[in-house]
């Protein structure tokens, strides 16, 4: 196999498919748009859903990129040589060109002419068939007649090779792997093992079918081709044995660490595991702190994230006994070796990213300190009465007190064989949001009362969201509301201070969103439908199975209690009377409606 350097890898791929009359689309950015119902995005594919599902993509029929994505449903797993948060994935796609002879003869070229990798090492999988679809012959033929070997072709079920939504296009795909010197498992060993004989390397999806039905499909007329290929994944794999922590995109940060705490990445289990914890998460943090969208930490979606990573690399750089202070030249490590060639943002937003770091920094170690005292003072008292589970009201205060996220304790307490309650946890976090609404007068909403003004005001809250959203930043949300008869409070995350143009330009769209007399519809849904129709939401976990959504003509959709106007006309002439901070990183905006 070829030795690649990541900048060779990147070249490769897209010049590969330039001469095959693929238009570079480049990277688009890491935070969902709000249509998918995640967060993040979480691959290559996801930018390009509406081209898939039919809409013609601008820049034509053939296109390919190095997308970079964010997952963290298994930030747990970071820590060994292969899992990371931040990852990119090398794709390419025909929406209604191409089909399975183009792509099976592509994969094999790239595999073997320029990875260089023998074909007796290579295997593929492909769709084996159901009562609803038939056996994926066509690309198994097609995969022979391409190069592999027949007794190196597998036919799998649906759940290792189909791709499908609830509705829409979907299809068989068709896995590529190495196979590596480790013994199979047994005579029926084969790629869907986990024993490591097979290596995933790629991922072929041909879109020939539509789903109608719960197991209906009918053939498409249009047919696309989705291929994805994990970046970091076919770079240790060409050049370090599998440890992405080996490659060049890592090495710069890994140094950094082992002359920082005096120790030697992979000399000791402990201190490697660190080593890969704090790499990783600051390199996800840089990129979400200078992505196009300039996401910053805060305790709610993809912002709680951000901080949350940031706050884990925080608690291992104390494990490796080394000063954060080295953040920062890490940060600088990816922005100006590795990164900013390919992420002008990261460039042009560099002291941004710095700057946000640190304060993030500072912040948490402030209460680190004396919380870790804390929990340290807890768990021995525990271990004398033989008690090997916390409770919820001791890992509230943790969290109330000293700003421990529930997953620091839980991850503290397994490293010393101790559980959390998270059940009570739970409950106590309920029972306290309770009683800060009791006294502050709030009820759903924030609502003080339900009365016809208050409710005027409540419909306000929507707009004023969605104003702030569309004139300062399209990732501001919502932290917290009051409302009374006389006056409507509102907090929002924001890094600054409004100016006063920015203030009267919200205020001017408020108020011609009212002159428009939008109609307030409300809607019966299941929590999941309401994500994925768009519809605004923090803390989905807190919603019922069946939500209502509110809709303000086309400029609002969120998930609310109610209750609402019914048209934006009834609520006369909106006034910001004042705008000031709230806590760090939210900003308060105080108005009142005036009668026409």
């Amino acid at each position: 196999m070829k030795k690649m350097t990541s900048k060779e890898l990147r070249t490769a791929w897209i010049d590969f498919y330039k001469k095959r009359g693929h238009v570079d689309i480049g990277s688009t950015s890491l935070i969902g748009d709000g249509t998918t119902g995640v967060l993040f995005n979480v691959a290559g594919m996801q930018p390009l859903m509406p081209y898939l599902l039919g809409k013609e993509h601008p820049q034509g029929k053939r296109l390919c990129n190095i997308q970079g994505c964010v997952r963290t449903n298994d930030i747990d797993s970071v820590g060994d040589s292969s899992h990371v948060t931040f990852f990119e994935m090398m794709g390419s796609w025909s929406l209604g060109d191409y089909f399975k002879e183009e792509r099976t003869k592509w994969s094999y070229e790239l595999l073997t002419e320029v990875f260089e990798l023998p074909r007796e090492r290579l295997a593929a999988t492909v769709f084996a068939g159901n009562d609803s679809v038939p056996r994926d012959t066509d690309t198994a033929i097609l995969r022979e007649k391409s190069g592999f070997l027949k007794e190196n072709i597998f036919y799998l079920p649906k759940e290792d090779n189909w791709w499908e939504l609830e509705r829409g296009p979907c299809g068989p795909d068709s896995e590529m792997f190495y196979i590596t010197d480790t013994k199979p498992c047994g005579p029926d060993c084969n790629p869907s093992c986990d024993c490591g004989h097979y290596v995933e390397i790629g991922n072929d999806v041909f879109m020939q079918y539509e789903r109608v039905g719960n197991s209906e499909y009918t053939l498409l007329e249009k047919k696309n081709v989705d291929t994805g290929w994990g970046f970091e994944r076919i770079l240790a794999f060409l050049n370090t044995n599998g440890d992405v922590y080996l490659t060049d995109l890592f090495e710069g940060a890994i140094k950094i660490l082992e002359e920082a705490s005096g120790k030697k990445y992979q000399e000791n289990e402990d201190s490697t595991y660190s080593m890969r914890i704090i790499a990783d998460h600051i390199r996800t943090s840089v990129m979400l702190l200078g992505d196009e969208q300039h996401l910053v930490p805060s305790n709610v979606g993809a912002g709680y994230i951000l901080r949350r990573l940031i706050r884990r690399a925080v608690r291992h750089a104390k494990k490796l006994n080394i000063s954060t202070d080295i953040f920062n030249k890490i940060a600088v490590y990816f922005i100006d070796d590795v990164y900013g060639e390919f992420y002008k943002e990261l460039v042009n937003s560099k002291e941004f990213i710095l700057s946000e770091l640190n304060k993030e920094i500072q912040k948490f170690e402030k209460t680190l300190n004396s919380g870790m005292k804390e929990f340290d003072k807890l768990v021995n008292e525990l271990s004398k009465k033989g008690i090997t589970k916390i409770d919820g009201a001791t890992s509230f205060k943790l969290y109330d007190t000293y700003g421990f996220p529930l997953e620091l304790t839980e991850e503290l307490a397994s490293e010393l064989g101790f559980t959390v309650d998270v059940d009570e946890f739970n409950q106590k976090f309920k029972e306290h949001q309770e009683k800060s609404r009791s006294t502050a007068g709030e009820f759903k909403g924030g609502l003080a009362s339900t009365g016809i003004v208050e409710t005027k005001y409540h419909t306000a809250t929507h707009l004023l969201n969605a104003a702030l959203k569309k004139i300062i930043d399209k990732n501001i949300h919502q932290m917290g509301s009051n409302i009374n008869s006389e006056r409507m409070r509102f907090d929002f995350n924001c890094d600054h201070k409004l100016t006063e143009e920015e203030k009267k330009e919200v205020e001017d769209l408020v108020n011609q969103w009212i002159r428009e007399d939008l109609e307030v519809t409300k809607e019966y849904m299941k929590k999941e439908d309401a994500i994925k129709s768009g519809a605004e939401c923090m803390f989905i976990e807190k919603y019922p199975d069946e939500v209502s959504v509110y809709s303000i003509g086309k400029i609002s959709k969120e998930l609310c209690g109610g209750p609402h106007v019914s048209r934006t006309g009834e609520l006369g002439k909106f006034v910001i009377k004042k705008e000031e901070s709230s806590s760090s990183g939210v900003r308060r905006i105080k108005a009142i409606l005036i009668e026409k």
